[in-house]
Order: C-alpha cells, then structure tokens, then sequence
C-alpha cells in the first residue's frame, strides 16, 4: 500500500512561458486551471474532453498532469514541491 503521505501536496512550483517562476497552492492552481480552461473548451487535450465541468477538468489536469500546452511551443508546468520548516 502506497504512504499517504506521498500523496499530500504543499505547494506547486509553476511555469509559465516568458515568466519567473512561482509557487502556488492546491487551490491557486486549479483555480489558475479553471481560468485557463474556461478559456478553450473547444481546444481541451483529449484526455481532459471526458469530464463535463471545468472544475472537474481542471481538477483531472491538476492531479494527474504536470503540464498544459497553452500555445504551439509554450508549455505551463507545475511540480508538487513539499516544504519543510528547519
């Protein structure tokens, strides 16, 4: 059985074209998401089609992606990042 603890998320780092990197909660990058997919419905990577809402879509993308093709050769990623007090 897999440690849950793999499972728990902190953080995201975020990259997004032309841009610094960023941090991001769970709930700041599926709300980045949603906003990104809201935008393209007729555009949805075929895997992301088979959900209905964008919160559903969004939601698919964040926990099993790590990247969304926003234009030919601009790519957003994000990575689970776990941060620890010293």
């Amino acid at each position: 059985m897999p440690d849950a603890l793999m499972y728990q998320e902190d953080m995201y780092v975020v990259l997004m074209p032309g841009e610094a990197e960023g941090f991001a909660t769970p709930e700041e990058l599926l709300a980045q998401l949603m906003d990104l997919l809201s935008q393209r419905q007729d555009d949805l990577p075929r895997d992301v089609q088979k959900f209905r809402t964008v919160a559903e879509q969004a939601q698919y993308l964040r926990d099993t992606g790590c990247e969304l093709e926003l234009r030919p050769g601009e790519t957003m990623q994000w990575y689970v990042v776990r941060l620890e007090k010293s």
